[in-house]
């Protein structure tokens, strides 16, 4: 086809704005699937997903459509909304020349509307607004044009008004992506280029890349270099999605489609990797992606009934699938072999370990997760750190520093009150106050990620009755007065148990952990101290008592010495139980430590 009447063009918004529907009904419009065939969120293939209504996985569809008696190729790449699936959505822009930034017509501009637009903008991508649910009873359409005008300094007049679920105003939308968005660049006479934006791993055919062809064409059979890893391959197929797959002999410039060809080794792609042909191979790579900053770290041990190289495989399929996530082996005492994997944020962890259970059939135990600090020692080397358990001896620490983030909040005005104490307790600093409309407010915040990575987000849900939202950027790292507690239990140090905190809230924090974990480790036959310590001192005790078997049961009558006899052994053989003792810490205690709902 022809380069002119090709269109890559992006669906952006909050979450739960609407794009999967949108794309949905784009798909139906275009003719690319019938109505009889269409199930709602047809691009969100993975379970997970469809159960929790979210997109997880950027994914890809092309379609056809008629304007103006030229036949026009739109290539459209369906994002998540979710701030943790942030690095997903940069990925996508790099393979797009227009966005849909889509806004709920009811609900308005909210955090990551306004955080994907500049992420558009600095991508240098054409942006048309679109206010959708125009057929909501609550819908303000008028209003909420103004608040895009106000917020993000598009003019409110060039919205397009719609309703994805019911078709208005589609039409309309498909003529403004075909007049309004430009082609790609790109010439088909030069060297091949194409970037590969995304890759899955099936286990007949190996790995499957998603492509974006920026410069030159590929064929069926083409002799191809993965420039990245400078290994050579043979295309054994090349295909479009329908969205189901759908083979083709080529792919020119500026088009999408996906590439096999027979690659086994999960190692050999890159996402942001360049392909081009073997015996005419480019001189200079693509940029490609700039490696995600993770920002949340857990350990995963192998659960009961599963093997470390079972888990150890369905680790690497997973990175494949996502490059934000990463493992590395991990060695700990009181759990043994594992790894710690970095995540982009708390949803990204739990959807990872809700996808290691159900795709790969494997069980494990996770511990609560951290974020990274950074360690200036007193030979003047900076180190960073992602567990409590890899700080050094406190001797040789100079400074210890914890990541901070530009926390932006949108809410009704009624929760600022709420949103103020919540943000004190959690030593956010108010940096300043927008008035976006005469109801709702933008604020920003400086804030520890330490703070507000865990259930921050659910806590300002439950102050704002569901109306406010959040989105965080990192700033930097900033020297701290912080503490690392160790968690004894029966007098031995768990790693995997221990944090940082400040030293403010360092008693209070320490003295919650153990009465939860009181409450979440099973009592044994022995008493079992808990204890919490910064260096060697003990900041917060607690007991486990132990159960006591009626060893007394079986004697009738007799004297009372008898009695007294028999429970002193009893007493004795606990004694020597608890030297020996093994405390069994269920899943549930590894999580408890975190909750500081109260």
């Amino acid at each position: 086809m022809n380069i002119a009447n090709i269109r890559n063009f992006c669906i952006i918004a909050h979450i739960d704005h609407g794009k999967s529907t949108l794309a949905d009904r784009l798909m139906v419009l275009t003719g690319t699937v019938t109505q009889r065939d269409i199930k709602e969120q047809m691009l969100d293939s993975m379970d997970i997903e469809r159960e929790r209504g979210i997109t997880v996985k950027a994914s890809a569809v092309t379609m056809h459509y008629k304007y103006e008696g030229r036949e026009y190729m739109l290539n459209l790449i369906d994002t998540p909304g979710h701030v943790d699936f942030h690095y997903e959505v940069s990925r996508s822009m790099a393979a797009c020349e227009g966005a849909l930034l889509v806004v709920d017509a009811s609900q308005g501009v909210e955090a990551q509307t306004v955080a994907n637009a500049y992420l558009a903008v600095e991508s240098g991508l054409e942006i048309i607004p679109v206010i959708n649910k125009i057929d909501l009873p609550a819908a303000q359409p008028e209003v909420i044009a103004e608040e895009v005008e106000h917020i993000l300094g598009i003019n409110k007049n060039e919205c397009f008004h719609i309703s994805a679920k019911s078709g208005k105003g589609i039409e309309e939308l498909l003529d403004a992506i075909v007049t309004f968005l430009p082609s790609p660049p790109g010439d088909a006479s030069k060297k091949t280029k194409a970037l590969v934006f995304d890759s899955h791993y099936d286990a007949y055919r190996g790995v499957i890349c998603y492509v974006r062809i920026v410069s030159g064409r590929l064929q069926t059979g083409d002799k191809v270099l993965m420039m990245g890893s400078k290994r050579n391959y043979q295309i054994t197929e090349l295909g479009k999605f329908t969205p189901a797959m759908k083979k083709v002999e080529s792919l020119s410039t500026g088009e999408v489609g996906y590439v096999i060809a027979n690659i086994k080794n999960l190692a050999d792609v890159t996402i942001g990797d360049t392909i081009t042909l073997a015996k005419e191979p480019a001189k200079k790579a693509l940029p490609g992606y700039k490696p995600p900053l993770q920002m949340v770290f857990s350990d995963f041990y192998p659960g009961h009934n599963t093997e470390y190289a079972k888990m150890r495989t369905a680790f690497e399929k997973l990175s494949l699938n996502d490059a934000s996530f990463t493992f590395v082996p991990q060695n700990s005492p009181a759990l043994g072999f594992g790894f710690r994997c970095g995540f982009l944020g708390l949803l990204h962890m739990e959807i990872i370990q809700e996808r290691l259970e159900r795709e790969n059939d494997i069980e494990v135990v996770q511990t609560a997760p951290t974020v990274t600090y950074e360690v200036l020692e007193t030979s003047g080397e900076v180190k960073k750190i992602d567990s409590p358990s890899q700080l050094p001896d406190r001797t040789e620490i100079e400074e210890l520093r914890e990541p901070f983030v530009k926390l932006e909040v949108i809410t009704p005005k009624e929760s600022i009150g709420g949103i103020m104490k919540l943000a004190e307790l959690r030593r956010c600093q108010l940096i300043k106050t927008d008035y976006l409309s005469p109801t709702r407010v933008m604020m920003e915040f400086r804030a520890p990620l330490a703070e507000i990575v865990y259930d921050f987000y659910d806590q300002l849900k439950g102050i704002s009755r569901g109306y406010a939202t959040m989105d965080y950027e990192f700033t930097g790292f900033e020297a701290g007065d912080l503490v690392k507690i160790d968690i004894l239990v029966n007098k031995t140090a768990v790693d995997a148990l221990s944090l940082i905190v400040h030293r403010s809230n360092a008693e209070v924090r320490g003295r919650k952990i153990l009465e939860k974990l009181k409450k979440a480790i099973p009592r044994h036959q022995f008493e079992i101290p808990l204890q919490a310590a910064i260096g060697g001192k003990i900041i917060a005790r607690e007991s486990i008592r132990a159960f006591r078997k009626d060893v007394t049961a079986k004697l009738y009558g007799g004297d009372v010495t008898r009695k007294m006899k028999v429970l002193k052994k009893q007493k004795e053989g606990k004694k020597r139980m608890k030297s020996v003792g093994n405390v069994q810490i269920p899943q549930n205690a590894f999580m408890s430590i975190l909750d500081t709902s109260d």
